[in-house]
């Protein structure tokens, strides 16, 4: 055991980086899967949890395509497990040094328990939407997670401040409540739409056509002020101008997906591709945010001491 925790990373080292993006790959790649079972009207092809029939833990042939694509799903939910505590182990040694880390990392194994637990009682609910719609937000979430960690391991630890003007900031945590409206309002379309998971499974009642519109509304407002925050990063030269460009690119291919689907009847394929491309303009709304700011004059000051020490 001793020389096993001595193998483990000492440093934020490839390693570390790897197990990093597994993570978030892995939890990107599961609200793929899930969209995936939900589009194909497989959300009740394993009828019980944990097991999959009440006799069998993994589908059977008589169960079909459909037991196949929903206990994929669930095969996937211990991928994303495994590679959770992957990410833990390898700061294992790092957990009192990098504590934001440790803390990340902890959020996501715990999320992934929680996100087992609601699965389950979305089977036995019989794929009621509203508990669907809240196991894809807290998919949402954990992406982010995932993606303010990547952000982390490239930055000193310590006490934090804006590398941007105030007003700058404000805007973008408006955009991220617009964001936010624009999502749980999908979610809520999604909910009274066609795609249910399964002939049997009950809608919210809503009507899904206006509820359309009042997602899109939002929609637009975020590409608008995401405009404006590219063009005051470009003009002040904010170290943020990469990451709003970034962001405007994915709203522009989420808008022009959400447009298509929306004028072609919800093509199954398209439908899942705006549900990814959600988690990915929010993890990448989370790096932006994470990028406004930088470490405190006196935390970098002693970085760089750092740095000229170990150079000599």
């Amino acid at each position: 055991m001793n020389r096993f925790i001595a193998w483990l990373p000492d440093r934020i080292d490839r390693r570390v980086r790897v197990a990093a993006w597994l993570s978030f790959l892995a939890q990107t790649i599961i609200i793929a899967t899930g969209g995936a079972v939900r589009l194909t009207g497989s959300g009740l092809g394993c009828p019980t949890w944990p097991l999959c029939t009440e006799d069998s833990l993994v589908s059977t042939p008589e169960m079909g395509i459909h037991g196949v694509i929903e206990f994929g799903n669930r095969l996937m939910t211990g991928v994303v497990g495994i590679v959770a505590l992957l990410v833990l182990l390898s700061i294992w040694r790092l957990r009192r040094e990098r504590r934001d880390l440790w803390r990340l990392a902890l959020v996501v194994v715990l999320g992934i328990v929680a996100q087992a637990v609601v699965g389950g009682i979305t089977v036995w609910t019989g794929l009621n939407p509203f508990i669907v719609g809240f196991h894809y937000v807290a998919s949402l979430l954990l992406v982010c997670v995932t993606a303010a960690y990547l952000v982390r391991l490239r930055t000193v630890p310590g006490p934090r401040v804006l590398a941007v003007p105030t007003w700058y900031a404000r805007l973008a945590y408006a955009s991220t409540v617009v964001l936010a409206v624009s999502i749980v309002f999908g979610v809520l379309t999604t909910a009274s739409g066609p795609h249910s998971g399964d002939v049997d499974a009950g809608r919210t009642g809503y009507n899904a056509e206006l509820l359309e519109h009042i997602h899109a509304w939002p929609g637009y407002a975020l590409l608008v002020l995401t405009v404006a925050l590219v063009i005051a990063a470009r003009r002040r030269g904010l170290p943020v101008l990469g990451w709003s460009m970034v962001l405007l690119a994915v709203e522009l291919v989420q808008i022009a997906v959400g447009l298509y689907q929306a004028r072609n009847g919800l093509p199954p394929l398209l439908v899942g591709i705006h549900m990814v491309l959600a988690a990915l303009m929010a993890a990448t709304m989370t790096a932006f945010l994470l990028r406004m700011t930088e470490p405190a004059p006196a935390v970098a000051a002693a970085t760089d001491a750092e740095l000229a020490a170990s150079a000599r």
